[in-house]
Parts: structure tokens; sequence; C-alpha cells
């Protein structure tokens, strides 16, 4: 189960209520538990029960408003908190825009925000709905850090080496201790599950942070089903770029694909990546035919094939014509 922590201002209490109301069924599920300064025991010391907390929650939620950005407490305190927890992989920070006001330039303004492009909680005509796609965005968060621990028991299991009990484990010793590893088929096919849920939602956010910050572009992203999604870029209602990714077995495309178009075939695409795996660790491979070659030989991490299927996406827009 995993720990979510609200930071927030008091002021937008009522809204933090309401998406702790979404968040029902991922707690009764025992996905998640949540904690807020409110759960406090009477006498406690307010500063180090926030800390305590915060320090050892999974995700930090920033419930962002005017109130949250005037508030000492919530910015120079808890945010860097958080900030620092999340560049240190032990936590993941998700900023919640409750309210309209200037956040681009935050601490924080680098991360992709919930709800969809960033569109403050009160200025959807449902609030409900904007509380679910956050509820959603959390819950692919959650399940992101399941997946990434999962995988990294198998690969800290596979080098798990025996030590004599009593054996002398101070003074001088070698750098040279990497052993190989061996990777099975099944740990191939949860990475490449792993990674294409990855590329999913770096897509999903990276659509909606373009349409934020650029007038006139609007973002489509539609999940098909658990192997296939789209992405479709507007500008000015027009569409400019598209196209399909799509987990393929066998012969065709035997790992995650990209086809320049929607469809629903998985025999036709313009670029294809495989789960490769050396002494060490598991990676992605580019086949090189989107840009003939370029990139082929490189060992790509979940973020780096991630940014090249981005980068084919996006490449029209970045081109005057």
């Amino acid at each position: 189960m995993r720990t979510v922590f609200f930071s927030y201002s008091h002021e937008d209490e009522p809204l933090r209520d309401k998406l702790e109301q979404q968040l029902a069924i991922l707690k009764r599920n025992g996905v998640i538990s949540t904690w807020h300064d409110r759960r406090l025991p009477a006498g406690s010391e307010f500063d180090h029960g926030i800390d305590e907390n915060l320090n050892k929650a999974d995700v930090v939620l920033l419930l962002v408003s005017p109130a949250f950005l005037a508030s000492d407490y919530c910015y120079d305190v808890e945010l860097k908190c958080a900030m620092a927890r999340h560049a240190a992989g032990e936590a993941r920070v998700i900023p919640v825009i409750l309210r309209p006001c200037d956040w681009h330039d935050a601490l924080f303004g680098r991360l992709l925000a919930t709800p969809t492009d960033g569109k403050p909680v009160t200025l959807w005509p449902n609030t409900d709905e904007a509380f679910l796609t956050v509820a959603k965005a959390i819950k692919a968060a959650v399940g992101a850090m399941d997946q990434a621990d999962q995988l990294g028991n198998m690969n800290a299991r596979a080098v798990t080496a025996e030590v004599r009990p009593g054996a002398a484990q101070t003074g001088p010793r070698s750098s040279n201790l990497s052993l190989a590893k061996a990777f099975s088929d099944r740990d191939k096919d949860a990475f490449k599950t792993e990674s294409f849920e990855y590329m999913a939602g770096y897509f999903e956010r990276s659509l909606g942070e373009l349409q934020t910050r650029n007038r006139g572009i609007e973002g489509a992203y539609r999940r098909i089903d658990a192997n296939r999604f789209t992405a479709i870029i507007y500008r000015e209602g027009r569409s400019v770029a598209r196209c399909t990714v799509f987990m393929g077995e066998g012969s065709f495309a035997n790992g995650i694909a990209y086809s320049s178009s929607e469809t629903a075939a998985s025999n036709s695409f313009n670029e294809c990546l495989t789960v490769q795996a050396d002494d060490h660790s598991m990676y992605l491979k580019s086949m090189g035919m989107a840009h003939f070659g370029r990139g082929q030989a490189d060992k790509l991490s979940q973020e780096g094939a991630s940014e090249l299927y981005w980068g084919i996406l996006i490449e029209p827009l970045q081109h005057r014509s």
C-alpha cells in the first residue's frame, strides 16, 4: 500500500475533501492510504507530525492554488522537502492545480500537472469529473511505482551474493564487484509492459503540457486498450501530427511499435523498439527505421525511448513549412 500525503493550504480544505472522496475506491482496495495534517491527534507537535509523515510518503500531492503559493509553510517547508525526495527517487510529486494561479515558474513547474492540461479544477464544468481525472493520474503513478519496484526486486535477486557468516565487511575492497545477470523471457516481457505503461503516461502528460504552453495547439490522447494508445496534435483545429503506439508480438512488431497514423493493425509501423539485455541490465533498442539508423546503437532507458517516439510525433511542428 502506498501512502499519499496532501500538501495544501487550509483555505482549500473543501476541495481537498472532494479529492479524497474520489480516492475512496483506491483506499478501500488497499492501493493507497492518505494523510494530511487534520489527521494529527490533539496535543501532537504540528511540525514534527507533518515532517514525519511527509518523509515516509510515497506520493506527495501538491494542491496548488494562490493560497498554496502564498503560504510560506507550504512552499518553503513542505514543497522543498517533497521536491528533494522526488529528485532522489524516494517519492513521486504530483501537482494538482485546484485554482487558477501562476504556477509554471514555481519549483515544481517542470513537473506535468493534473487534471488534464493543467486546467484548474475550479474551471471544469464538473468538479467531480476533474477530480476523477486526478484520481486516475494518481492510480497510474502508483501502478508505475509498483511495477518499477517489482522489476527492481527481480534485478536485486539476480545479483544477491552469499556472504559467509562472520566475514569481514570493513577495510579495503575491490570496486570490481559487478556480476553478470541472466534475464528470463518473463523478465523481458515484464520490462516491455512496464515500458509501454511508462510511455503511455509520458505521452498523455506531454500532450497536456504542450497544449498549456502553446496557444492554438491542442493535444488528444486516447487509450484504446491495454496494448495500444493514440496521440494527435492539432494546430488551430487542424490535425498536424498523429500516431499509434502499440505492443506487438510475433514476426512483425515484437516490441513497442510506432505508427504515424491511427491504426488498429499490428503489421505496419514506422519504428519499433525491442527489449534487449546485456550482462547488467535490460534496455530498449530502436530498429532505426524512422531516422535511417540514427540512434539504432543506443541502449535506451524508458524515458529515452519515450522521448524518441515523442520526438517523431512533434517533429512536424518544430520545422517551419
